[in-house]
């Protein structure tokens, strides 16, 4: 039941034309075009794009008497379009039409080329009649621009005493953009459009506060969704954010932090774990699209397995769910994993879990269906070094207990060959743990505690590398992923992120590896966001210089301390040693007096030319409270 739809791929990336269909502010558009031909008569589709069945795949087209499907490819005669052999454009004008329905958008030249084969009298029907309007547009000349469609949701909630946060920056002005604005629309967890609003960007930050927009509207307690849109953006098409969730409620308290919603819907996500003893596992279902999610089109599966549990009810359009995981698939405990079948349902969701009266909440992550092993990769090795790895903090031990859980993230993964590497600060290997080839369905949990080696950080801190390990042979796709958990040992506050593998700073490339945010590979320089917990939670930050070959042998970074708008308060600069990191806090590394400067929105970019960091960050509270998650560049 999964929606007929093209969203992503990950050759040619997002697809505009579904983001321009299933956009909220161009349904209604949509839907009185769709009564529009129903009223027409009998409609002569001409679909020179291939637009069509995603079309009818969100606002259908059953009431719409259908005269025949038209495509001006040869190659594409004969073939099935919504159930129909589609046949040549010259022959439209002998269809007994009425009425002629151009699936594309910016169709005027279309038409123009249809004109000879057009009956007199033929009405003439476009996409451009669910056009957003020109201002919601950068660039109104052509509609599917991806910049046009620069979107993404945001879980947003403000109820119970919990609120949300969400912080960016405008980093397209970086790209030369001069005017930008986001256009924000917030859902209620019916669906109903509680609020929308346009805030001009200038130049620094962007802080929506949950609490902040109730207030301005006069809202009651919602619990949805907040939909991003980017106008006047430049050379980056995708919506980047930290989200942090605050609260004291009556029963529990939260601090937690996770990102950006990775703006295209998929058929399966991964990485959901299963409920351990004490907790409850939340996954909030929040539809994506103005169509209803039919009641079992959404299925939860512990990972491995096919026998499945459908969730019963349907959803409204851009509606939200809390569906108790344990509940779904009873008896499933942790370090299990929950495979969620989404159907294109939804962007990538969000789970929270409670326990102990406190609450964090993270997100799963897309399973790609298109990959398969690479038998080459094995013998690359020599080349590659490390090749793919997937770089994660060993927090300090005297505070901290650290864990790894692979988690399998192609539907082609049947093992995972791989082991842990763990370095300390200077970049020395101290420990290994070799996994082995673990099945698809595994619950090899690593507690870092446990191994041999790791107690020459004493109670400090490290970082850990999960690679590929062909000493017992095995295959991989380089879709390596892995949760990793962090447990506060005095308070038992928990927080968790997860991440997938890549190729680090070496001159070599493979399959698009090592990835650059601008021009093609390598991606051999960093810049990274940090957002600031002001003066009431302190901010932890652990950079991370992973090498998959030998590189320089220390980073030449910079952090750049920001105020609001955008402007330098002050900079610090710090070497890591290549496969080292560093851990540091932001009150210990800028003084009272300069964070006072900086003030309450002041933000950090993480700057280096020489090579490729990876970073963590995280809030810290009261009595052991805390926050983790990964950063993101741009």
């Amino acid at each position: 039941m999964a929606l007929s739809i093209e969203t992503f791929d990950n050759r040619r990336g997002g697809n505009t034309l579904y983001k321009a269909l299933t956009h909220p502010h161009a349904a209604a558009a949509a839907r009185m075009l769709v009564a529009a031909l129903a009223r027409a008569g009998p409609v002569a589709i001409y679909d020179p794009g291939g637009a069509v069945e995603g079309f009818a795949e969100i606002f259908g087209l059953d009431g719409v008497e259908i005269a025949g499907i038209f495509v001006p490819e040869v190659v594409r005669i004969g073939t099935a379009v919504l159930g129909r052999a589609a046949r040549p454009a010259t022959e439209i004008g002998r269809c007994g039409a009425r009425a002629v329905f151009v699936a594309a958008f910016d169709a005027e030249r279309l038409l123009a080329q249809l004109e000879p084969y057009l009956p007199a009298g033929v009405a003439r029907f476009t996409l451009d009649r669910m056009r957003l309007p020109a201002e919601r547009l950068t660039n109104p000349g052509r509609y599917l621009d991806p910049l046009n469609f620069v979107t993404n949701f945001a879980f947003f909630r403000d109820a119970g005493g919990l609120s949300t946060r969400l912080i960016t920056i405008n980093y397209w002005a970086g790209y030369g953009a001069a005017a930008v604005k986001c256009w924000l629309t917030l859902f209620a967890g019916d669906g109903a459009v509680l609020a929308e609003w346009c805030e001009p960007l200038a130049p620094g930050a962007v802080v929506l506060d949950s609490r902040a927009i109730r207030s301005r509207f006069g809202l009651p307690e919602f619990c949805g969704q907040l939909f991003l849109h980017i106008v006047g953006a430049a050379g980056h098409d995708v919506v980047k954010y930290a989200l942090d969730t605050f609260g004291a409620g009556a029963d529990e308290i939260s601090l937690s932090a996770t990102h950006d919603a990775n703006s295209w819907p998929a058929e399966r996500y991964a990485g959901l774990p299963a409920p351990a003893p004490g907790e409850r596992v939340v996954l909030w279902v929040q539809n994506s699209h103005p169509v209803a999610i039919p009641a079992g089109a959404v299925t939860f599966h512990p990972m491995g397995e096919e026998k499945g549990a459908p969730l019963a009810d349907g959803l409204a359009p851009f509606a939200s769910r809390a569906v108790d995981v344990g509940a779904m698939l009873p008896g499933l405990a942790w370090p299990r994993q929950v495979e969620v079948r989404a159907g294109k349902h939804m962007v990538r969701p969000r789970y929270e879990i409670l326990a102990q009266r406190r609450r964090r909440i993270a997100h799963v992550n897309v399973e790609r269906g298109d990959l398969a092993a690479d038998p080459a990769l094995p013998q690359l090795q020599g080349h590659l070094g490390k090749g793919y790895l997937l770089p994660a903090p060993v927090l300090p031990r005297g505070e901290w207990q650290s864990l790894v859980l692979p988690t399998p993230m192609t539907t082609a993964q049947s093992e995972l060959p791989i082991a842990a590497l763990v370095y300390d600060p200077q970049g020395r290997e101290i420990a290994r743990h070799r996994f082995g080839r673990l099945p698809r369905a595994h619950a090899a949990l690593l507690d870092l505690d446990a191994l041999a080696g790791i107690e020459a950080l004493g109670e400090g801190w490290g970082h850990v590398e999960l690679v590929y390990d062909f000493s017992e042979g095995g295959a991989a796709d380089g879709w390596l992923h892995a949760l990793f958990r962090y447990r506060h040992r005095a308070s038992g506050h928990v927080a968790e992120t997860s991440f997938g593998a890549h190729m680090y700073n070496m001159a070599l490339t493979y399959r698009g590896e090592p990835q650059s945010y601008s021009g093609p590979p390598p991606g051999l320089s960093t810049r990274l966001f940090l957002r600031l917990g002001g003066e009431e939670h302190d901010t932890l930050c652990h950079l991370i210089y992973p090498a998959s070959r030998p590189w320089r042998p220390f980073s030449a970074t910079e952090i750049i301390l920001h105020d609001g708008g955008g402007g330098e308060i002050a900079r610090k600069r710090i070497a890591i040693p290549c496969s080292g990191s560093r851990l540091w806090r932001y009150h210990a590394l800028f003084a009272a007096p300069t964070r006072a400067r900086a003030g309450r929105d002041a933000y950090i970019i993480i700057r280096d030319t020489s090579c490729r960091l990876f970073g963590y960050h995280g809030l810290l509270g009261r009595d052991g409270m805390f926050s983790f998650d990964h950063m993101f560049g741009f």
